[in-house]
């Protein structure tokens, strides 16, 4: 075998299509482009929701909604979450983070009251919900919240 006998096997290489090659060729003239317009031209290209200069439809479209930049969004546990891991003792955003139901420890946390408590539990995080604060004394537990920017803990 000699490097100047090896070639590809037959159909694996495809000619490339000659364009603007000569009437007869059935790709000249125009070249595959049709007549005229902005599509036809050369270095033509134009975004997929381009609208040919009409006012786009996310502009067309009113305004909904509102977004309040100082607004606090809690990453949110369940006291039935809470039942599911088998968590009792302490329960603080580390601990939390470890039993993957957080995915932060320095956003701020709430607990809310679906489900029930049977252990006994010291919740040490950002909010908890009013039935759920009552649910944890209830079983025997205590509440303490903290201020909403921290977690309780040293970096």
């Amino acid at each position: 075998m000699k490097l100047g006998n090896l070639a590809p096997p037959k159909g694996a290489v495809k000619k490339s299509k000659r364009l603007g090659i000569g009437v007869g060729s059935g790709n000249g003239k125009t070249a595959g482009k049709g007549h005229k317009g902005q599509k036809s031209r050369s270095g033509a290209k134009h975004r997929a929701w381009f609208e040919g200069g009409q006012t786009p439809l996310q502009q067309r479209l009113p305004k909904v909604g509102f977004n309040n930049p100082f607004g606090t969004v809690y990453q949110v546990v369940n006291l039935d979450d809470l039942a599911r891991k088998e968590l009792s003792g302490e329960i603080t955003p580390s601990i939390l983070k470890q039993a993957g139901l957080i995915s932060s420890k320095t956003r701020p946390v709430k607990i809310l009251g679906r489900g029930d408590v049977s252990q006994v539990l010291q919740v040490k995080v950002q909010a908890v919900s009013a039935s759920a604060a009552d649910k944890i004394v209830k079983a025997g537990g205590q509440v303490e919240t903290s201020a909403s920017g921290s977690n309780g803990e040293d970096s």
